[in-house]
């Protein structure tokens, strides 16, 4: 099968294109043709070694984590799927897979991909959606009524926060530049924020949560604008916000929090429910091919992306 590989760390050269052998699925595994994938900036640090300390040396390694696509065989033990159904989902970032025309996932990390988008629609969902989910959901206690602060609004995890707050019926802010303020409005967010002019934590206005979607705000930078008992998620982990979110663990009050997304057939389950009823629309800001996945790590890296960057394989399904 056709996959984008590197066989060392390094920049955007390193990926190549080209014939790999084709996963086998274990008996609690599908066995996927895969569509189309995204790319989310976990692809291209593991790729520039920054997390060799969790990815290792086992090259060569194949690129990309989201998928979605059509399950192809099931293994022994598979009970909720079948050849033909239609599938979404990410693989483990450190170990990756993606960027393939099939790769294998686990029965409990699958659900069925939303009917009313395409594939590569779907596939920009998975990581960046679920984080926002789990961390609005699970970090958070999001209810309705509370103030919600999305920084880093018109990226991948943000427009997902945004909608999902909102869907919520949380009162939202979004942080973004002022070429994408109208972007994130249209979103739904309630107040919009151009960061080159006004910095939100030197704001009078205190928010019951506070994702840091871009890992650019620290929870000290944070605290003054969270409420008593608010929540502030970063989405990176950081040495300056170890302390407060280990101390978190501990003690009532302000509390600092990291998301590490969780895919599991149930959470996706609730992202389709929300992207079919209307509540949640995939934006896609870029569509590369297989072959132009190198590229489409250079466009991520410049940090201007509105929304995910996808990858579509469907022309390479009969290779």
């Amino acid at each position: 099968m056709k996959a984008v590989v590197f066989d060392r760390y390094g920049d955007v050269e390193v990926l190549q294109y080209r014939e790999v052998e084709k996963p086998i699925a274990k008996s609690d595994q599908l066995l996927v043709q895969v569509r189309a994938s995204s790319i989310n900036p976990v692809d291209w640090k593991i790729r520039q070694g920054h997390l060799q300390l969790l990815s290792g040396f086992n090259f060569p390694r194949i690129v990309g984590s989201d998928i979605s696509g059509v399950v192809v065989e099931v293994g022994r033990e598979v009970t909720k799927f079948k050849p033909g159904d239609q599938v979404y989902t990410f693989l483990n970032p450190i170990t990756g897979g993606a960027c393939a025309q099939y790769c294998v996932v686990s029965e409990s990390a699958a659900s069925i991909k939303p009917q009313n988008i395409t594939h590569v629609q779907a596939a920009a969902v998975p990581i960046a959606g679920l984080t926002a989910l789990q961390a609005l959901r699970d970090l958070g206690d999001i209810q309705a009524g509370k103030k919600v602060l999305i920084n880093g609004a018109s990226g991948g995890v943000g427009i997902f926060a945004v909608q999902i707050a909102k869907a919520m019926n949380a009162e939202v802010t979004g942080i973004c530049s002022t070429k994408n303020q109208d972007f994130v409005k249209n979103l739904g967010a309630d107040f919009v924020l151009d960061y080159a002019e006004i910095d939100f934590t030197k704001q009078t206005q205190k928010y019951d949560i506070i994702l840091d979607a871009v890992g650019k705000k620290t929870f000290a930078e944070c605290e003054n604008v969270l409420q008593t008992e608010g929540v502030y998620i970063s989405t990176l982990p950081s040495f300056d916000n170890l302390a407060p979110m280990f101390l978190s663990l501990f003690m009532s009050g302000k509390k600092a929090k990291l998301i590490v997304a969780n895919a599991n057939n149930s959470d996706l389950g609730v992202l389709r429910e929300l992207i079919e009823s209307g509540k949640v629309d995939p934006i896609v800001d870029r569509t590369y091919s297989l072959e132009e996945v190198a590229a489409a790590h250079t466009y991520s890296e410049t940090g201007r992306a509105v929304g995910k960057i996808a990858i579509s394989i469907e022309e390479v399904i009969s290779q």
